[in-house]
């Protein structure tokens, strides 16, 4: 019954569909509903009950799942590290930066989790590259793998800190092993990481601490590798952005229109080679 007129809610509010139709499927299925509930309160001295002890168990189970995921969620964000801090410590994070990348699963889709501070406490060297990964189930089918992935940087360029989202549907079913899963998350960062460097020669201005997802300025925001771009306040299934033009024409075509001096270029490949380097290591 509380199936029915949930369903029910969903018709009229965001299916939109003709209230005559939704008013008969409540009535028809609310009615078949209503006849079987009402059968097993009327024979609960002859054992029904039972029915109703399970149904009650079994909410009361979901309820304290719910309450507790609620509970997790809300302590990871009150205790989530402050950009300030990370700032003090500096690119090497006040440790060693050792070759490969690290992935660092939490719940949070914005902000450095608690955890990460309790690794550069204990640890003696940290990844050249981090990379937090969260994995969301969103209210579509499916997911298209070229729009799995959503990436944005953590913090300024040269610490090479960045977000994961990886989004399924509720009708994906997550078949791949923990080694596909990394090397599909690996090739979608390097695309990520060209895309950026592309986007970041068409820009007039690439301050790089206005580059990153606390940025008090920035106005980036997540991009699939497939150039599909999205808000963290905006629906995740955007629009598809057009990418059929190759980077390096992209960054030659541009170069030549704003006169901008050949050093640039090459300290923008430089850099843009350097971080792929630390993705092949992983």
């Amino acid at each position: 019954m509380t199936t029915t007129i949930l369903v029910t809610i969903v018709m009229l509010l965001i299916w939109k569909i003709n209230i005559i139709i939704v008013l008969s499927f409540l009535a028809i299925f609310l009615g078949i509903e209503f006849v079987f509930f009402s059968s097993v309160l009327g024979g609960v001295g002859d054992g029904s009950w039972i029915v109703l002890v399970f149904a009650v168990v079994m909410f009361f189970v979901m309820l304290v799942w719910n309450y507790g995921s609620k509970l997790k969620y809300e302590t990871e964000v009150k205790q989530k590290l402050s950009m300030d801090l990370v700032r003090e410590l500096g690119p090497n994070l006040g440790t060693i930066r050792a070759p490969g990348i690290g992935l660092m699963y939490n719940e949070l889709v914005k902000g450095i989790p608690a955890i990460f501070g309790h690794f550069l406490t204990t640890l003696p060297a940290i990844h050249s590259m981090i990379i937090f990964v969260c994995i969301k189930y969103v209210p579509v089918p499916v997911v298209p793998q070229g729009e799995r992935f959503l990436f944005r940087r953590v913090c300024p360029r040269s610490y090479h800190i960045f977000r994961c989202i990886a989004r399924y549907g509720y009708k994906d079913v997550r078949k791949e092993n923990h080694q596909a899963f990394e090397q599909l998350l690996i090739e979608s960062l390097e695309k990520f990481i060209r895309r950026e460097a592309q986007e970041r020669l068409l820009e007039s201005d690439g301050d790089d601490d206005t580059d990153y997802e606390d940025g008090c300025s920035s106005t980036r925001v997540l991009i699939a590798p497939n150039g599909s771009v999205y808000s963290l306040g905006m629906p995740l299934l955007g629009e598809y952005k057009d990418t059929s033009k190759p980077i390096s024409e992209a960054s030659t075509s541009e170069v030549a229109k704003t006169g901008h001096p050949a050093d640039s270029t090459s300290d923008a490949e430089q850099s843009l080679e350097r971080e792929l380097s630390f993705s092949s290591q992983g």
